[in-house]
């Protein structure tokens, strides 16, 4: 989960706000400390949240609720508006022929990002290659390598090659064909003179589209001066920031590049390269503040739903048939989309103080079932009705499970084949399933 203490610290503002009986200036200003002090808890620049509060302080009190908006909604409205404006304006980097340069210092994920980069516009159909122009950080080019190989791009680098620029221009050349270029270069712990020149000098020579900078979520207060920095360096147009799960802060880094130039453009949200989203400031709160984000969740389906299989899926369902075989592609699919405690993230309205050992178990709950499913015949799969207990036995072995196991999953099946035909049968929840399905949103796991 994302900044997971301002999260909730946020989240518990508001439902104050929500359950309030009605609004004053005292309830304004308790509100209005309460989000000071989760924002500056968060490492959120001291100046920038002053006058933040400041404003909300002052509409909160001054504005009326437009029609049809009640106080209570104007107020949290207004707290979603000026979090949006502190993060700056969103800008892409289009899905298109182009050259990007990472840029930033030692530890901040430089490297990995550049494989999470490859993989994003590989799976939009761009044709993406990787030059590894790291010629100070031992064994630079081996870890590129390693990445490139999990994404399956291909790389350019020579280990023994002193010469930063001098990889670049080969590399440019051998991938002149590629849609999209990406380029490691060197870091330093500090932002040194030679650095400077060697990041000048590389701009020179690949003429980037792009020149993204990467920077650590818990980078702090030191966020500010960094971005300026290499800002002024190398004209710098684009923020990359990683690390931004678990209870990583990542105030000083959002809130110091928000003042800046350069606006971020993407965000690391965990340790697996699919684990790179497109930054919106507006989803972005709205996600912290719990309203969800469908249009993620939307988006991590794109590549993962086969289209044409959904919708005869969406018949069978329809028709009241539900194998082992149409759960398992649901169970599939939800895997390739991420974890369940991410994709929960994003849903709007639903509790997020969930318990994350209680999500842990269903998704290893999910990943046995798709395993024991592995073991089934395709008879079994289409007629889970065969399954008595020579194949049950059968199957327990092959999937390396107690034979309980493949009576819990046929057990849920019968079930979820039942809540089904129930809504089918039924004709207000028939058009609820349409509507669900239409969405994207069918139930995918146990409940």
């Amino acid at each position: 989960m994302v900044l997971d203490n301002l999260a909730e610290s946020l989240r518990s503002t508001l439902r104050k706000i929500a359950n309030a009986q009605h609004i004053d200036k005292n309830l304004i200003k308790e509100v209005v400390r309460e989000i000071q002090r989760a924002l500056l808890q968060a490492d959120v620049n001291v100046q920038m949240v002053l006058g933040l509060t400041k404003e909300i302080e002052r509409r909160a009190l001054e504005e009326k609720p437009p029609t049809g908006r009640n106080s209570r909604d104007h107020v949290v409205s207004i707290v979603y508006e000026e979090l949006v404006k502190i993060l700056g304006e969103t800008r892409d980097v289009p899905i298109k022929k182009q050259r990007i340069m990472l840029v930033g210092l030692y530890g901040q994920g430089k490297t990995t990002t550049c494989g999470k980069l490859a993989r994003y516009f590989q799976k939009r159909g761009l044709k993406t290659a990787l030059i590894a122009s790291d010629v100070h950080r031992p064994a630079a080019y081996e870890q590129l390598q390693q990445i490139a190989t999990k994404v399956k791009v291909p790389i350019f680098g020579n280990p023994k090659e002193k010469s930063a620029t001098k990889i670049v221009k080969e590399g440019l050349e051998q991938f002149k064909d590629f849609d999209v270029i990406i380029i490691d270069t060197s870091g330093r712990h500090g932002l040194e003179p030679d650095l400077i020149q060697e990041m000048k000098d590389i701009a020179k020579v690949a003429k980037p589209d792009h020149k993204l900078l990467v920077m650590d979520a818990t980078v702090g207060q030191q966020g500010g001066p960094q971005a300026k920095a290499f800002h002024d360096a190398v004209d710098v147009t684009g923020v990359v920031i990683t690390k931004l799960d678990g209870t990583a802060k990542g105030g000083g880094a959002l809130s110091a590049v928000g003042v800046t130039k350069a606006p971020v453009v993407f965000i690391g949200t965990g340790e697996h390269l699919d684990d790179l989203e497109k930054f919106d400031p507006n989803r972005f709160i709205s996600r912290l503040l719990g309203m969800g984000d469908i249009k993620a969740l939307l988006e991590r389906a794109e590549g993962v739903i086969d289209e044409a299989s959904a919708e005869e899926t969406a018949r069978r369902l329809l028709s009241g048939k539900f194998t082992l075989r149409d759960m398992y592609d649901q169970m599939e699919a939800l895997g390739k989309m991420g974890t369940l405690s991410k994709l929960w993230e994003m849903m709007p309205w639903v509790p997020k103080n969930i318990d994350q050992q209680k999500m842990q178990v269903t998704q290893d709950l999910l990943k046995k079932f798709r395993v024991i499913m592995q073991s089934m015949t395709d008879e079994e799969m289409d007629n889970p009705s065969i399954i008595k207990f020579s194949r049950l036995k059968r199957i327990a072995r092959g999937a390396g499970v107690e034979q309980h196991d493949v009576k819990e999953l046929l057990k849920y099946h019968k079930t979820a084949k039942k809540q089904i035909k129930d809504m089918t049968t039924d004709r207000k929840k028939r058009k609820m399933l349409e509507k669900m399905m239409s969405q994207g949103n069918m139930p995918m796991g146990p409940q």
